[in-house]
């Protein structure tokens, strides 16, 4: 072999790094300017005021309550990420994992699902040194855990009757007992697929895909169930006391949908007038929405700011959390 032969070919991979590095600095100028947008716009939105009066009513036992199952319930979402190990090859431990889990959820809830369920999973995943598609499969797995858990949970409760439409709505009483069964036949054919579909992989512009486990199908299921009915419970806290829980997470889960159909972040207005529509009957209109502001104040706020330290502390701290790179053979 000749010395010209023996060298390898050094500027191969120049082009695409100077074009990478030229890029990756603006990009993230603008990932950073885009939150400072969203967080004034976010604000600005907001009657402050409000919420302050409202939290200030409510006894302190229920606002820990409150603030206690809402703890629970991010905690809940973060273990989405952490089941979805399996699925790739770099070691992930749980010190990397439920930050993440956590800064994404806070910032999915507040500035819609682009910014915190995709930008921001992107954005902290590559600092630690993921690979983005180990990324993409996290995602997935994460998206797929929330929505058949939202199936489980809400086929339950939609089909067993114990949310009824009022008068006059587009949807009735029935069709919604018939989406109930529709979900809860959804969530039974994934895990049928999960358990005896003979092909496990599929590829997706690149991405592979590959199907879960049984176990891990039910897992998924059982968590995304869980987070629903943790929300409700946050609600059902605030609520007037006279209010049945199964009512309030089937309330919630009618919202969830409307708050998807309309792509407003945050679901700003979709809540609450699907609460004070359904419930009205049930209790005062001034009761229902006191307890929908410190609801969001509880579940949306709060966590927002928290989450905005930890993702500067993440921020700081990525290089040392960073996967190290084993040697290929």
């Amino acid at each position: 072999m000749s010395h010209s032969d023996a060298q390898p070919a050094p500027h191969s991979d120049t082009p695409r790094k100077s074009h990478w590095q030229r890029w990756k600095k603006p990009l993230t100028m603008l990932f950073f300017l885009a939150l400072i947008v969203l967080f004034t716009m976010l604000a600005q939105r907001i009657e402050w005021g409000e919420v302050f009066d409202t939290l200030a009513d409510f006894k302190v036992r229920t606002l820990i309550i409150a603030s206690g199952l809402t703890l629970m319930s991010f905690l809940v979402y973060a273990c989405f990420d952490l089941i979805g190990r399996t699925y790739i090859r770099q070691d992930l431990t749980w010190r990397q994992i439920l930050p993440v889990g956590i800064i994404s959820y806070a910032f999915n809830l507040n500035l819609s699902a682009w910014v915190g369920g995709v930008a921001m999973r992107y954005r902290l995943y590559s600092r630690l040194g993921v690979s983005k598609s180990n990324i993409a499969k996290i995602l997935g797995l994460s998206l797929a855990t929330n929505w058949f858990g939202y199936m489980v949970i809400a086929g339950t409760v939609f089909s067993s009757g114990l949310v009824r439409m009022p008068p006059g709505w587009k949807l009735s009483s029935g069709a919604l007992q018939g989406v109930g069964v529709l979900l809860l036949l959804l969530s039974a054919g994934y895990l049928a697929a999960c358990r005896f579909s003979r092909r496990r992989q599929w590829s997706i512009r690149g991405v592979e895909i590959n199907l879960p486990s049984l176990h891990m199908a039910v897992l998924q299921l059982a968590l995304g169930a869980l987070n629903w009915s943790l929300m409700a419970a946050v609600i059902f806290t605030l609520l007037p006391s006279k209010l049945d829980y199964p009512l309030v997470l089937g309330v919630l889960l009618i919202s969830a949908f409307a708050g998807v159909i309309t792509h407003i972040p945050a679901g700003l207005g979709v809540l609450e007038a699907v609460f004070v529509a359904l419930l009205q009957h049930e209790a005062s209109r001034g009761g229902l929405v006191a307890g929908l502001l410190a609801y969001r104040a509880i579940y949306f706020l709060l966590p927002l700011l928290i989450t905005v330290v930890m993702y500067l502390v993440v921020e700081a701290k990525a290089k040392s959390l960073r996967i190290s790179k084993k040697p290929q053979n």
